[in-house]
């Protein structure tokens, strides 16, 4: 089932253009499942840059405007969606030039998936 979900995870990213990865991890950063292009920014995939999401959406919380669900981090040459789906986290790592609203379109696609590995994973 796992390759599965990584071959979808594959044809999801291949789908929508200048993505480069997809991870998706736990609320603390460790890796459940990970898809990436040879050209992905390796330090974007590291626990510790994935993990800093969970500080940052809890930061978000306290604004008083209800749960965060996205977070949208655009760099010099990278942009980096988080997708809040606690217990789980969903990073999807793309170009400066990717379509930003075709990356945040992919939480229907992202939701199933997660669905998914709810039953498959006990965290």
């Amino acid at each position: 089932m796992a390759e599965e979900m990584k071959k979808y995870l594959h044809d999801l990213m291949n789908s929508t253009e200048n993505v480069l990865g997809i991870v998706v991890t736990d609320r603390d950063g460790v890796p459940i499942l990970r898809v990436a292009a040879d050209d992905v920014p390796e330090l974007a995939m590291r626990p510790n840059f994935i993990s800093t999401f969970s500080m940052a959406t809890d930061q978000a919380g306290k604004l008083g405007m209800g749960k965060n669900n996205k977070m949208v981090c655009i760099y010099g040459n990278y942009q980096v969606v988080h997708f809040n789906k606690l217990p789980m986290v969903v990073t999807v790592i793309a170009t400066s030039t990717a379509n930003t609203g075709l990356l945040m379109d992919m939480d229907k696609d992202i939701s199933a998936l997660v669905s998914q590995l709810m039953h498959v994973v006990d965290i």
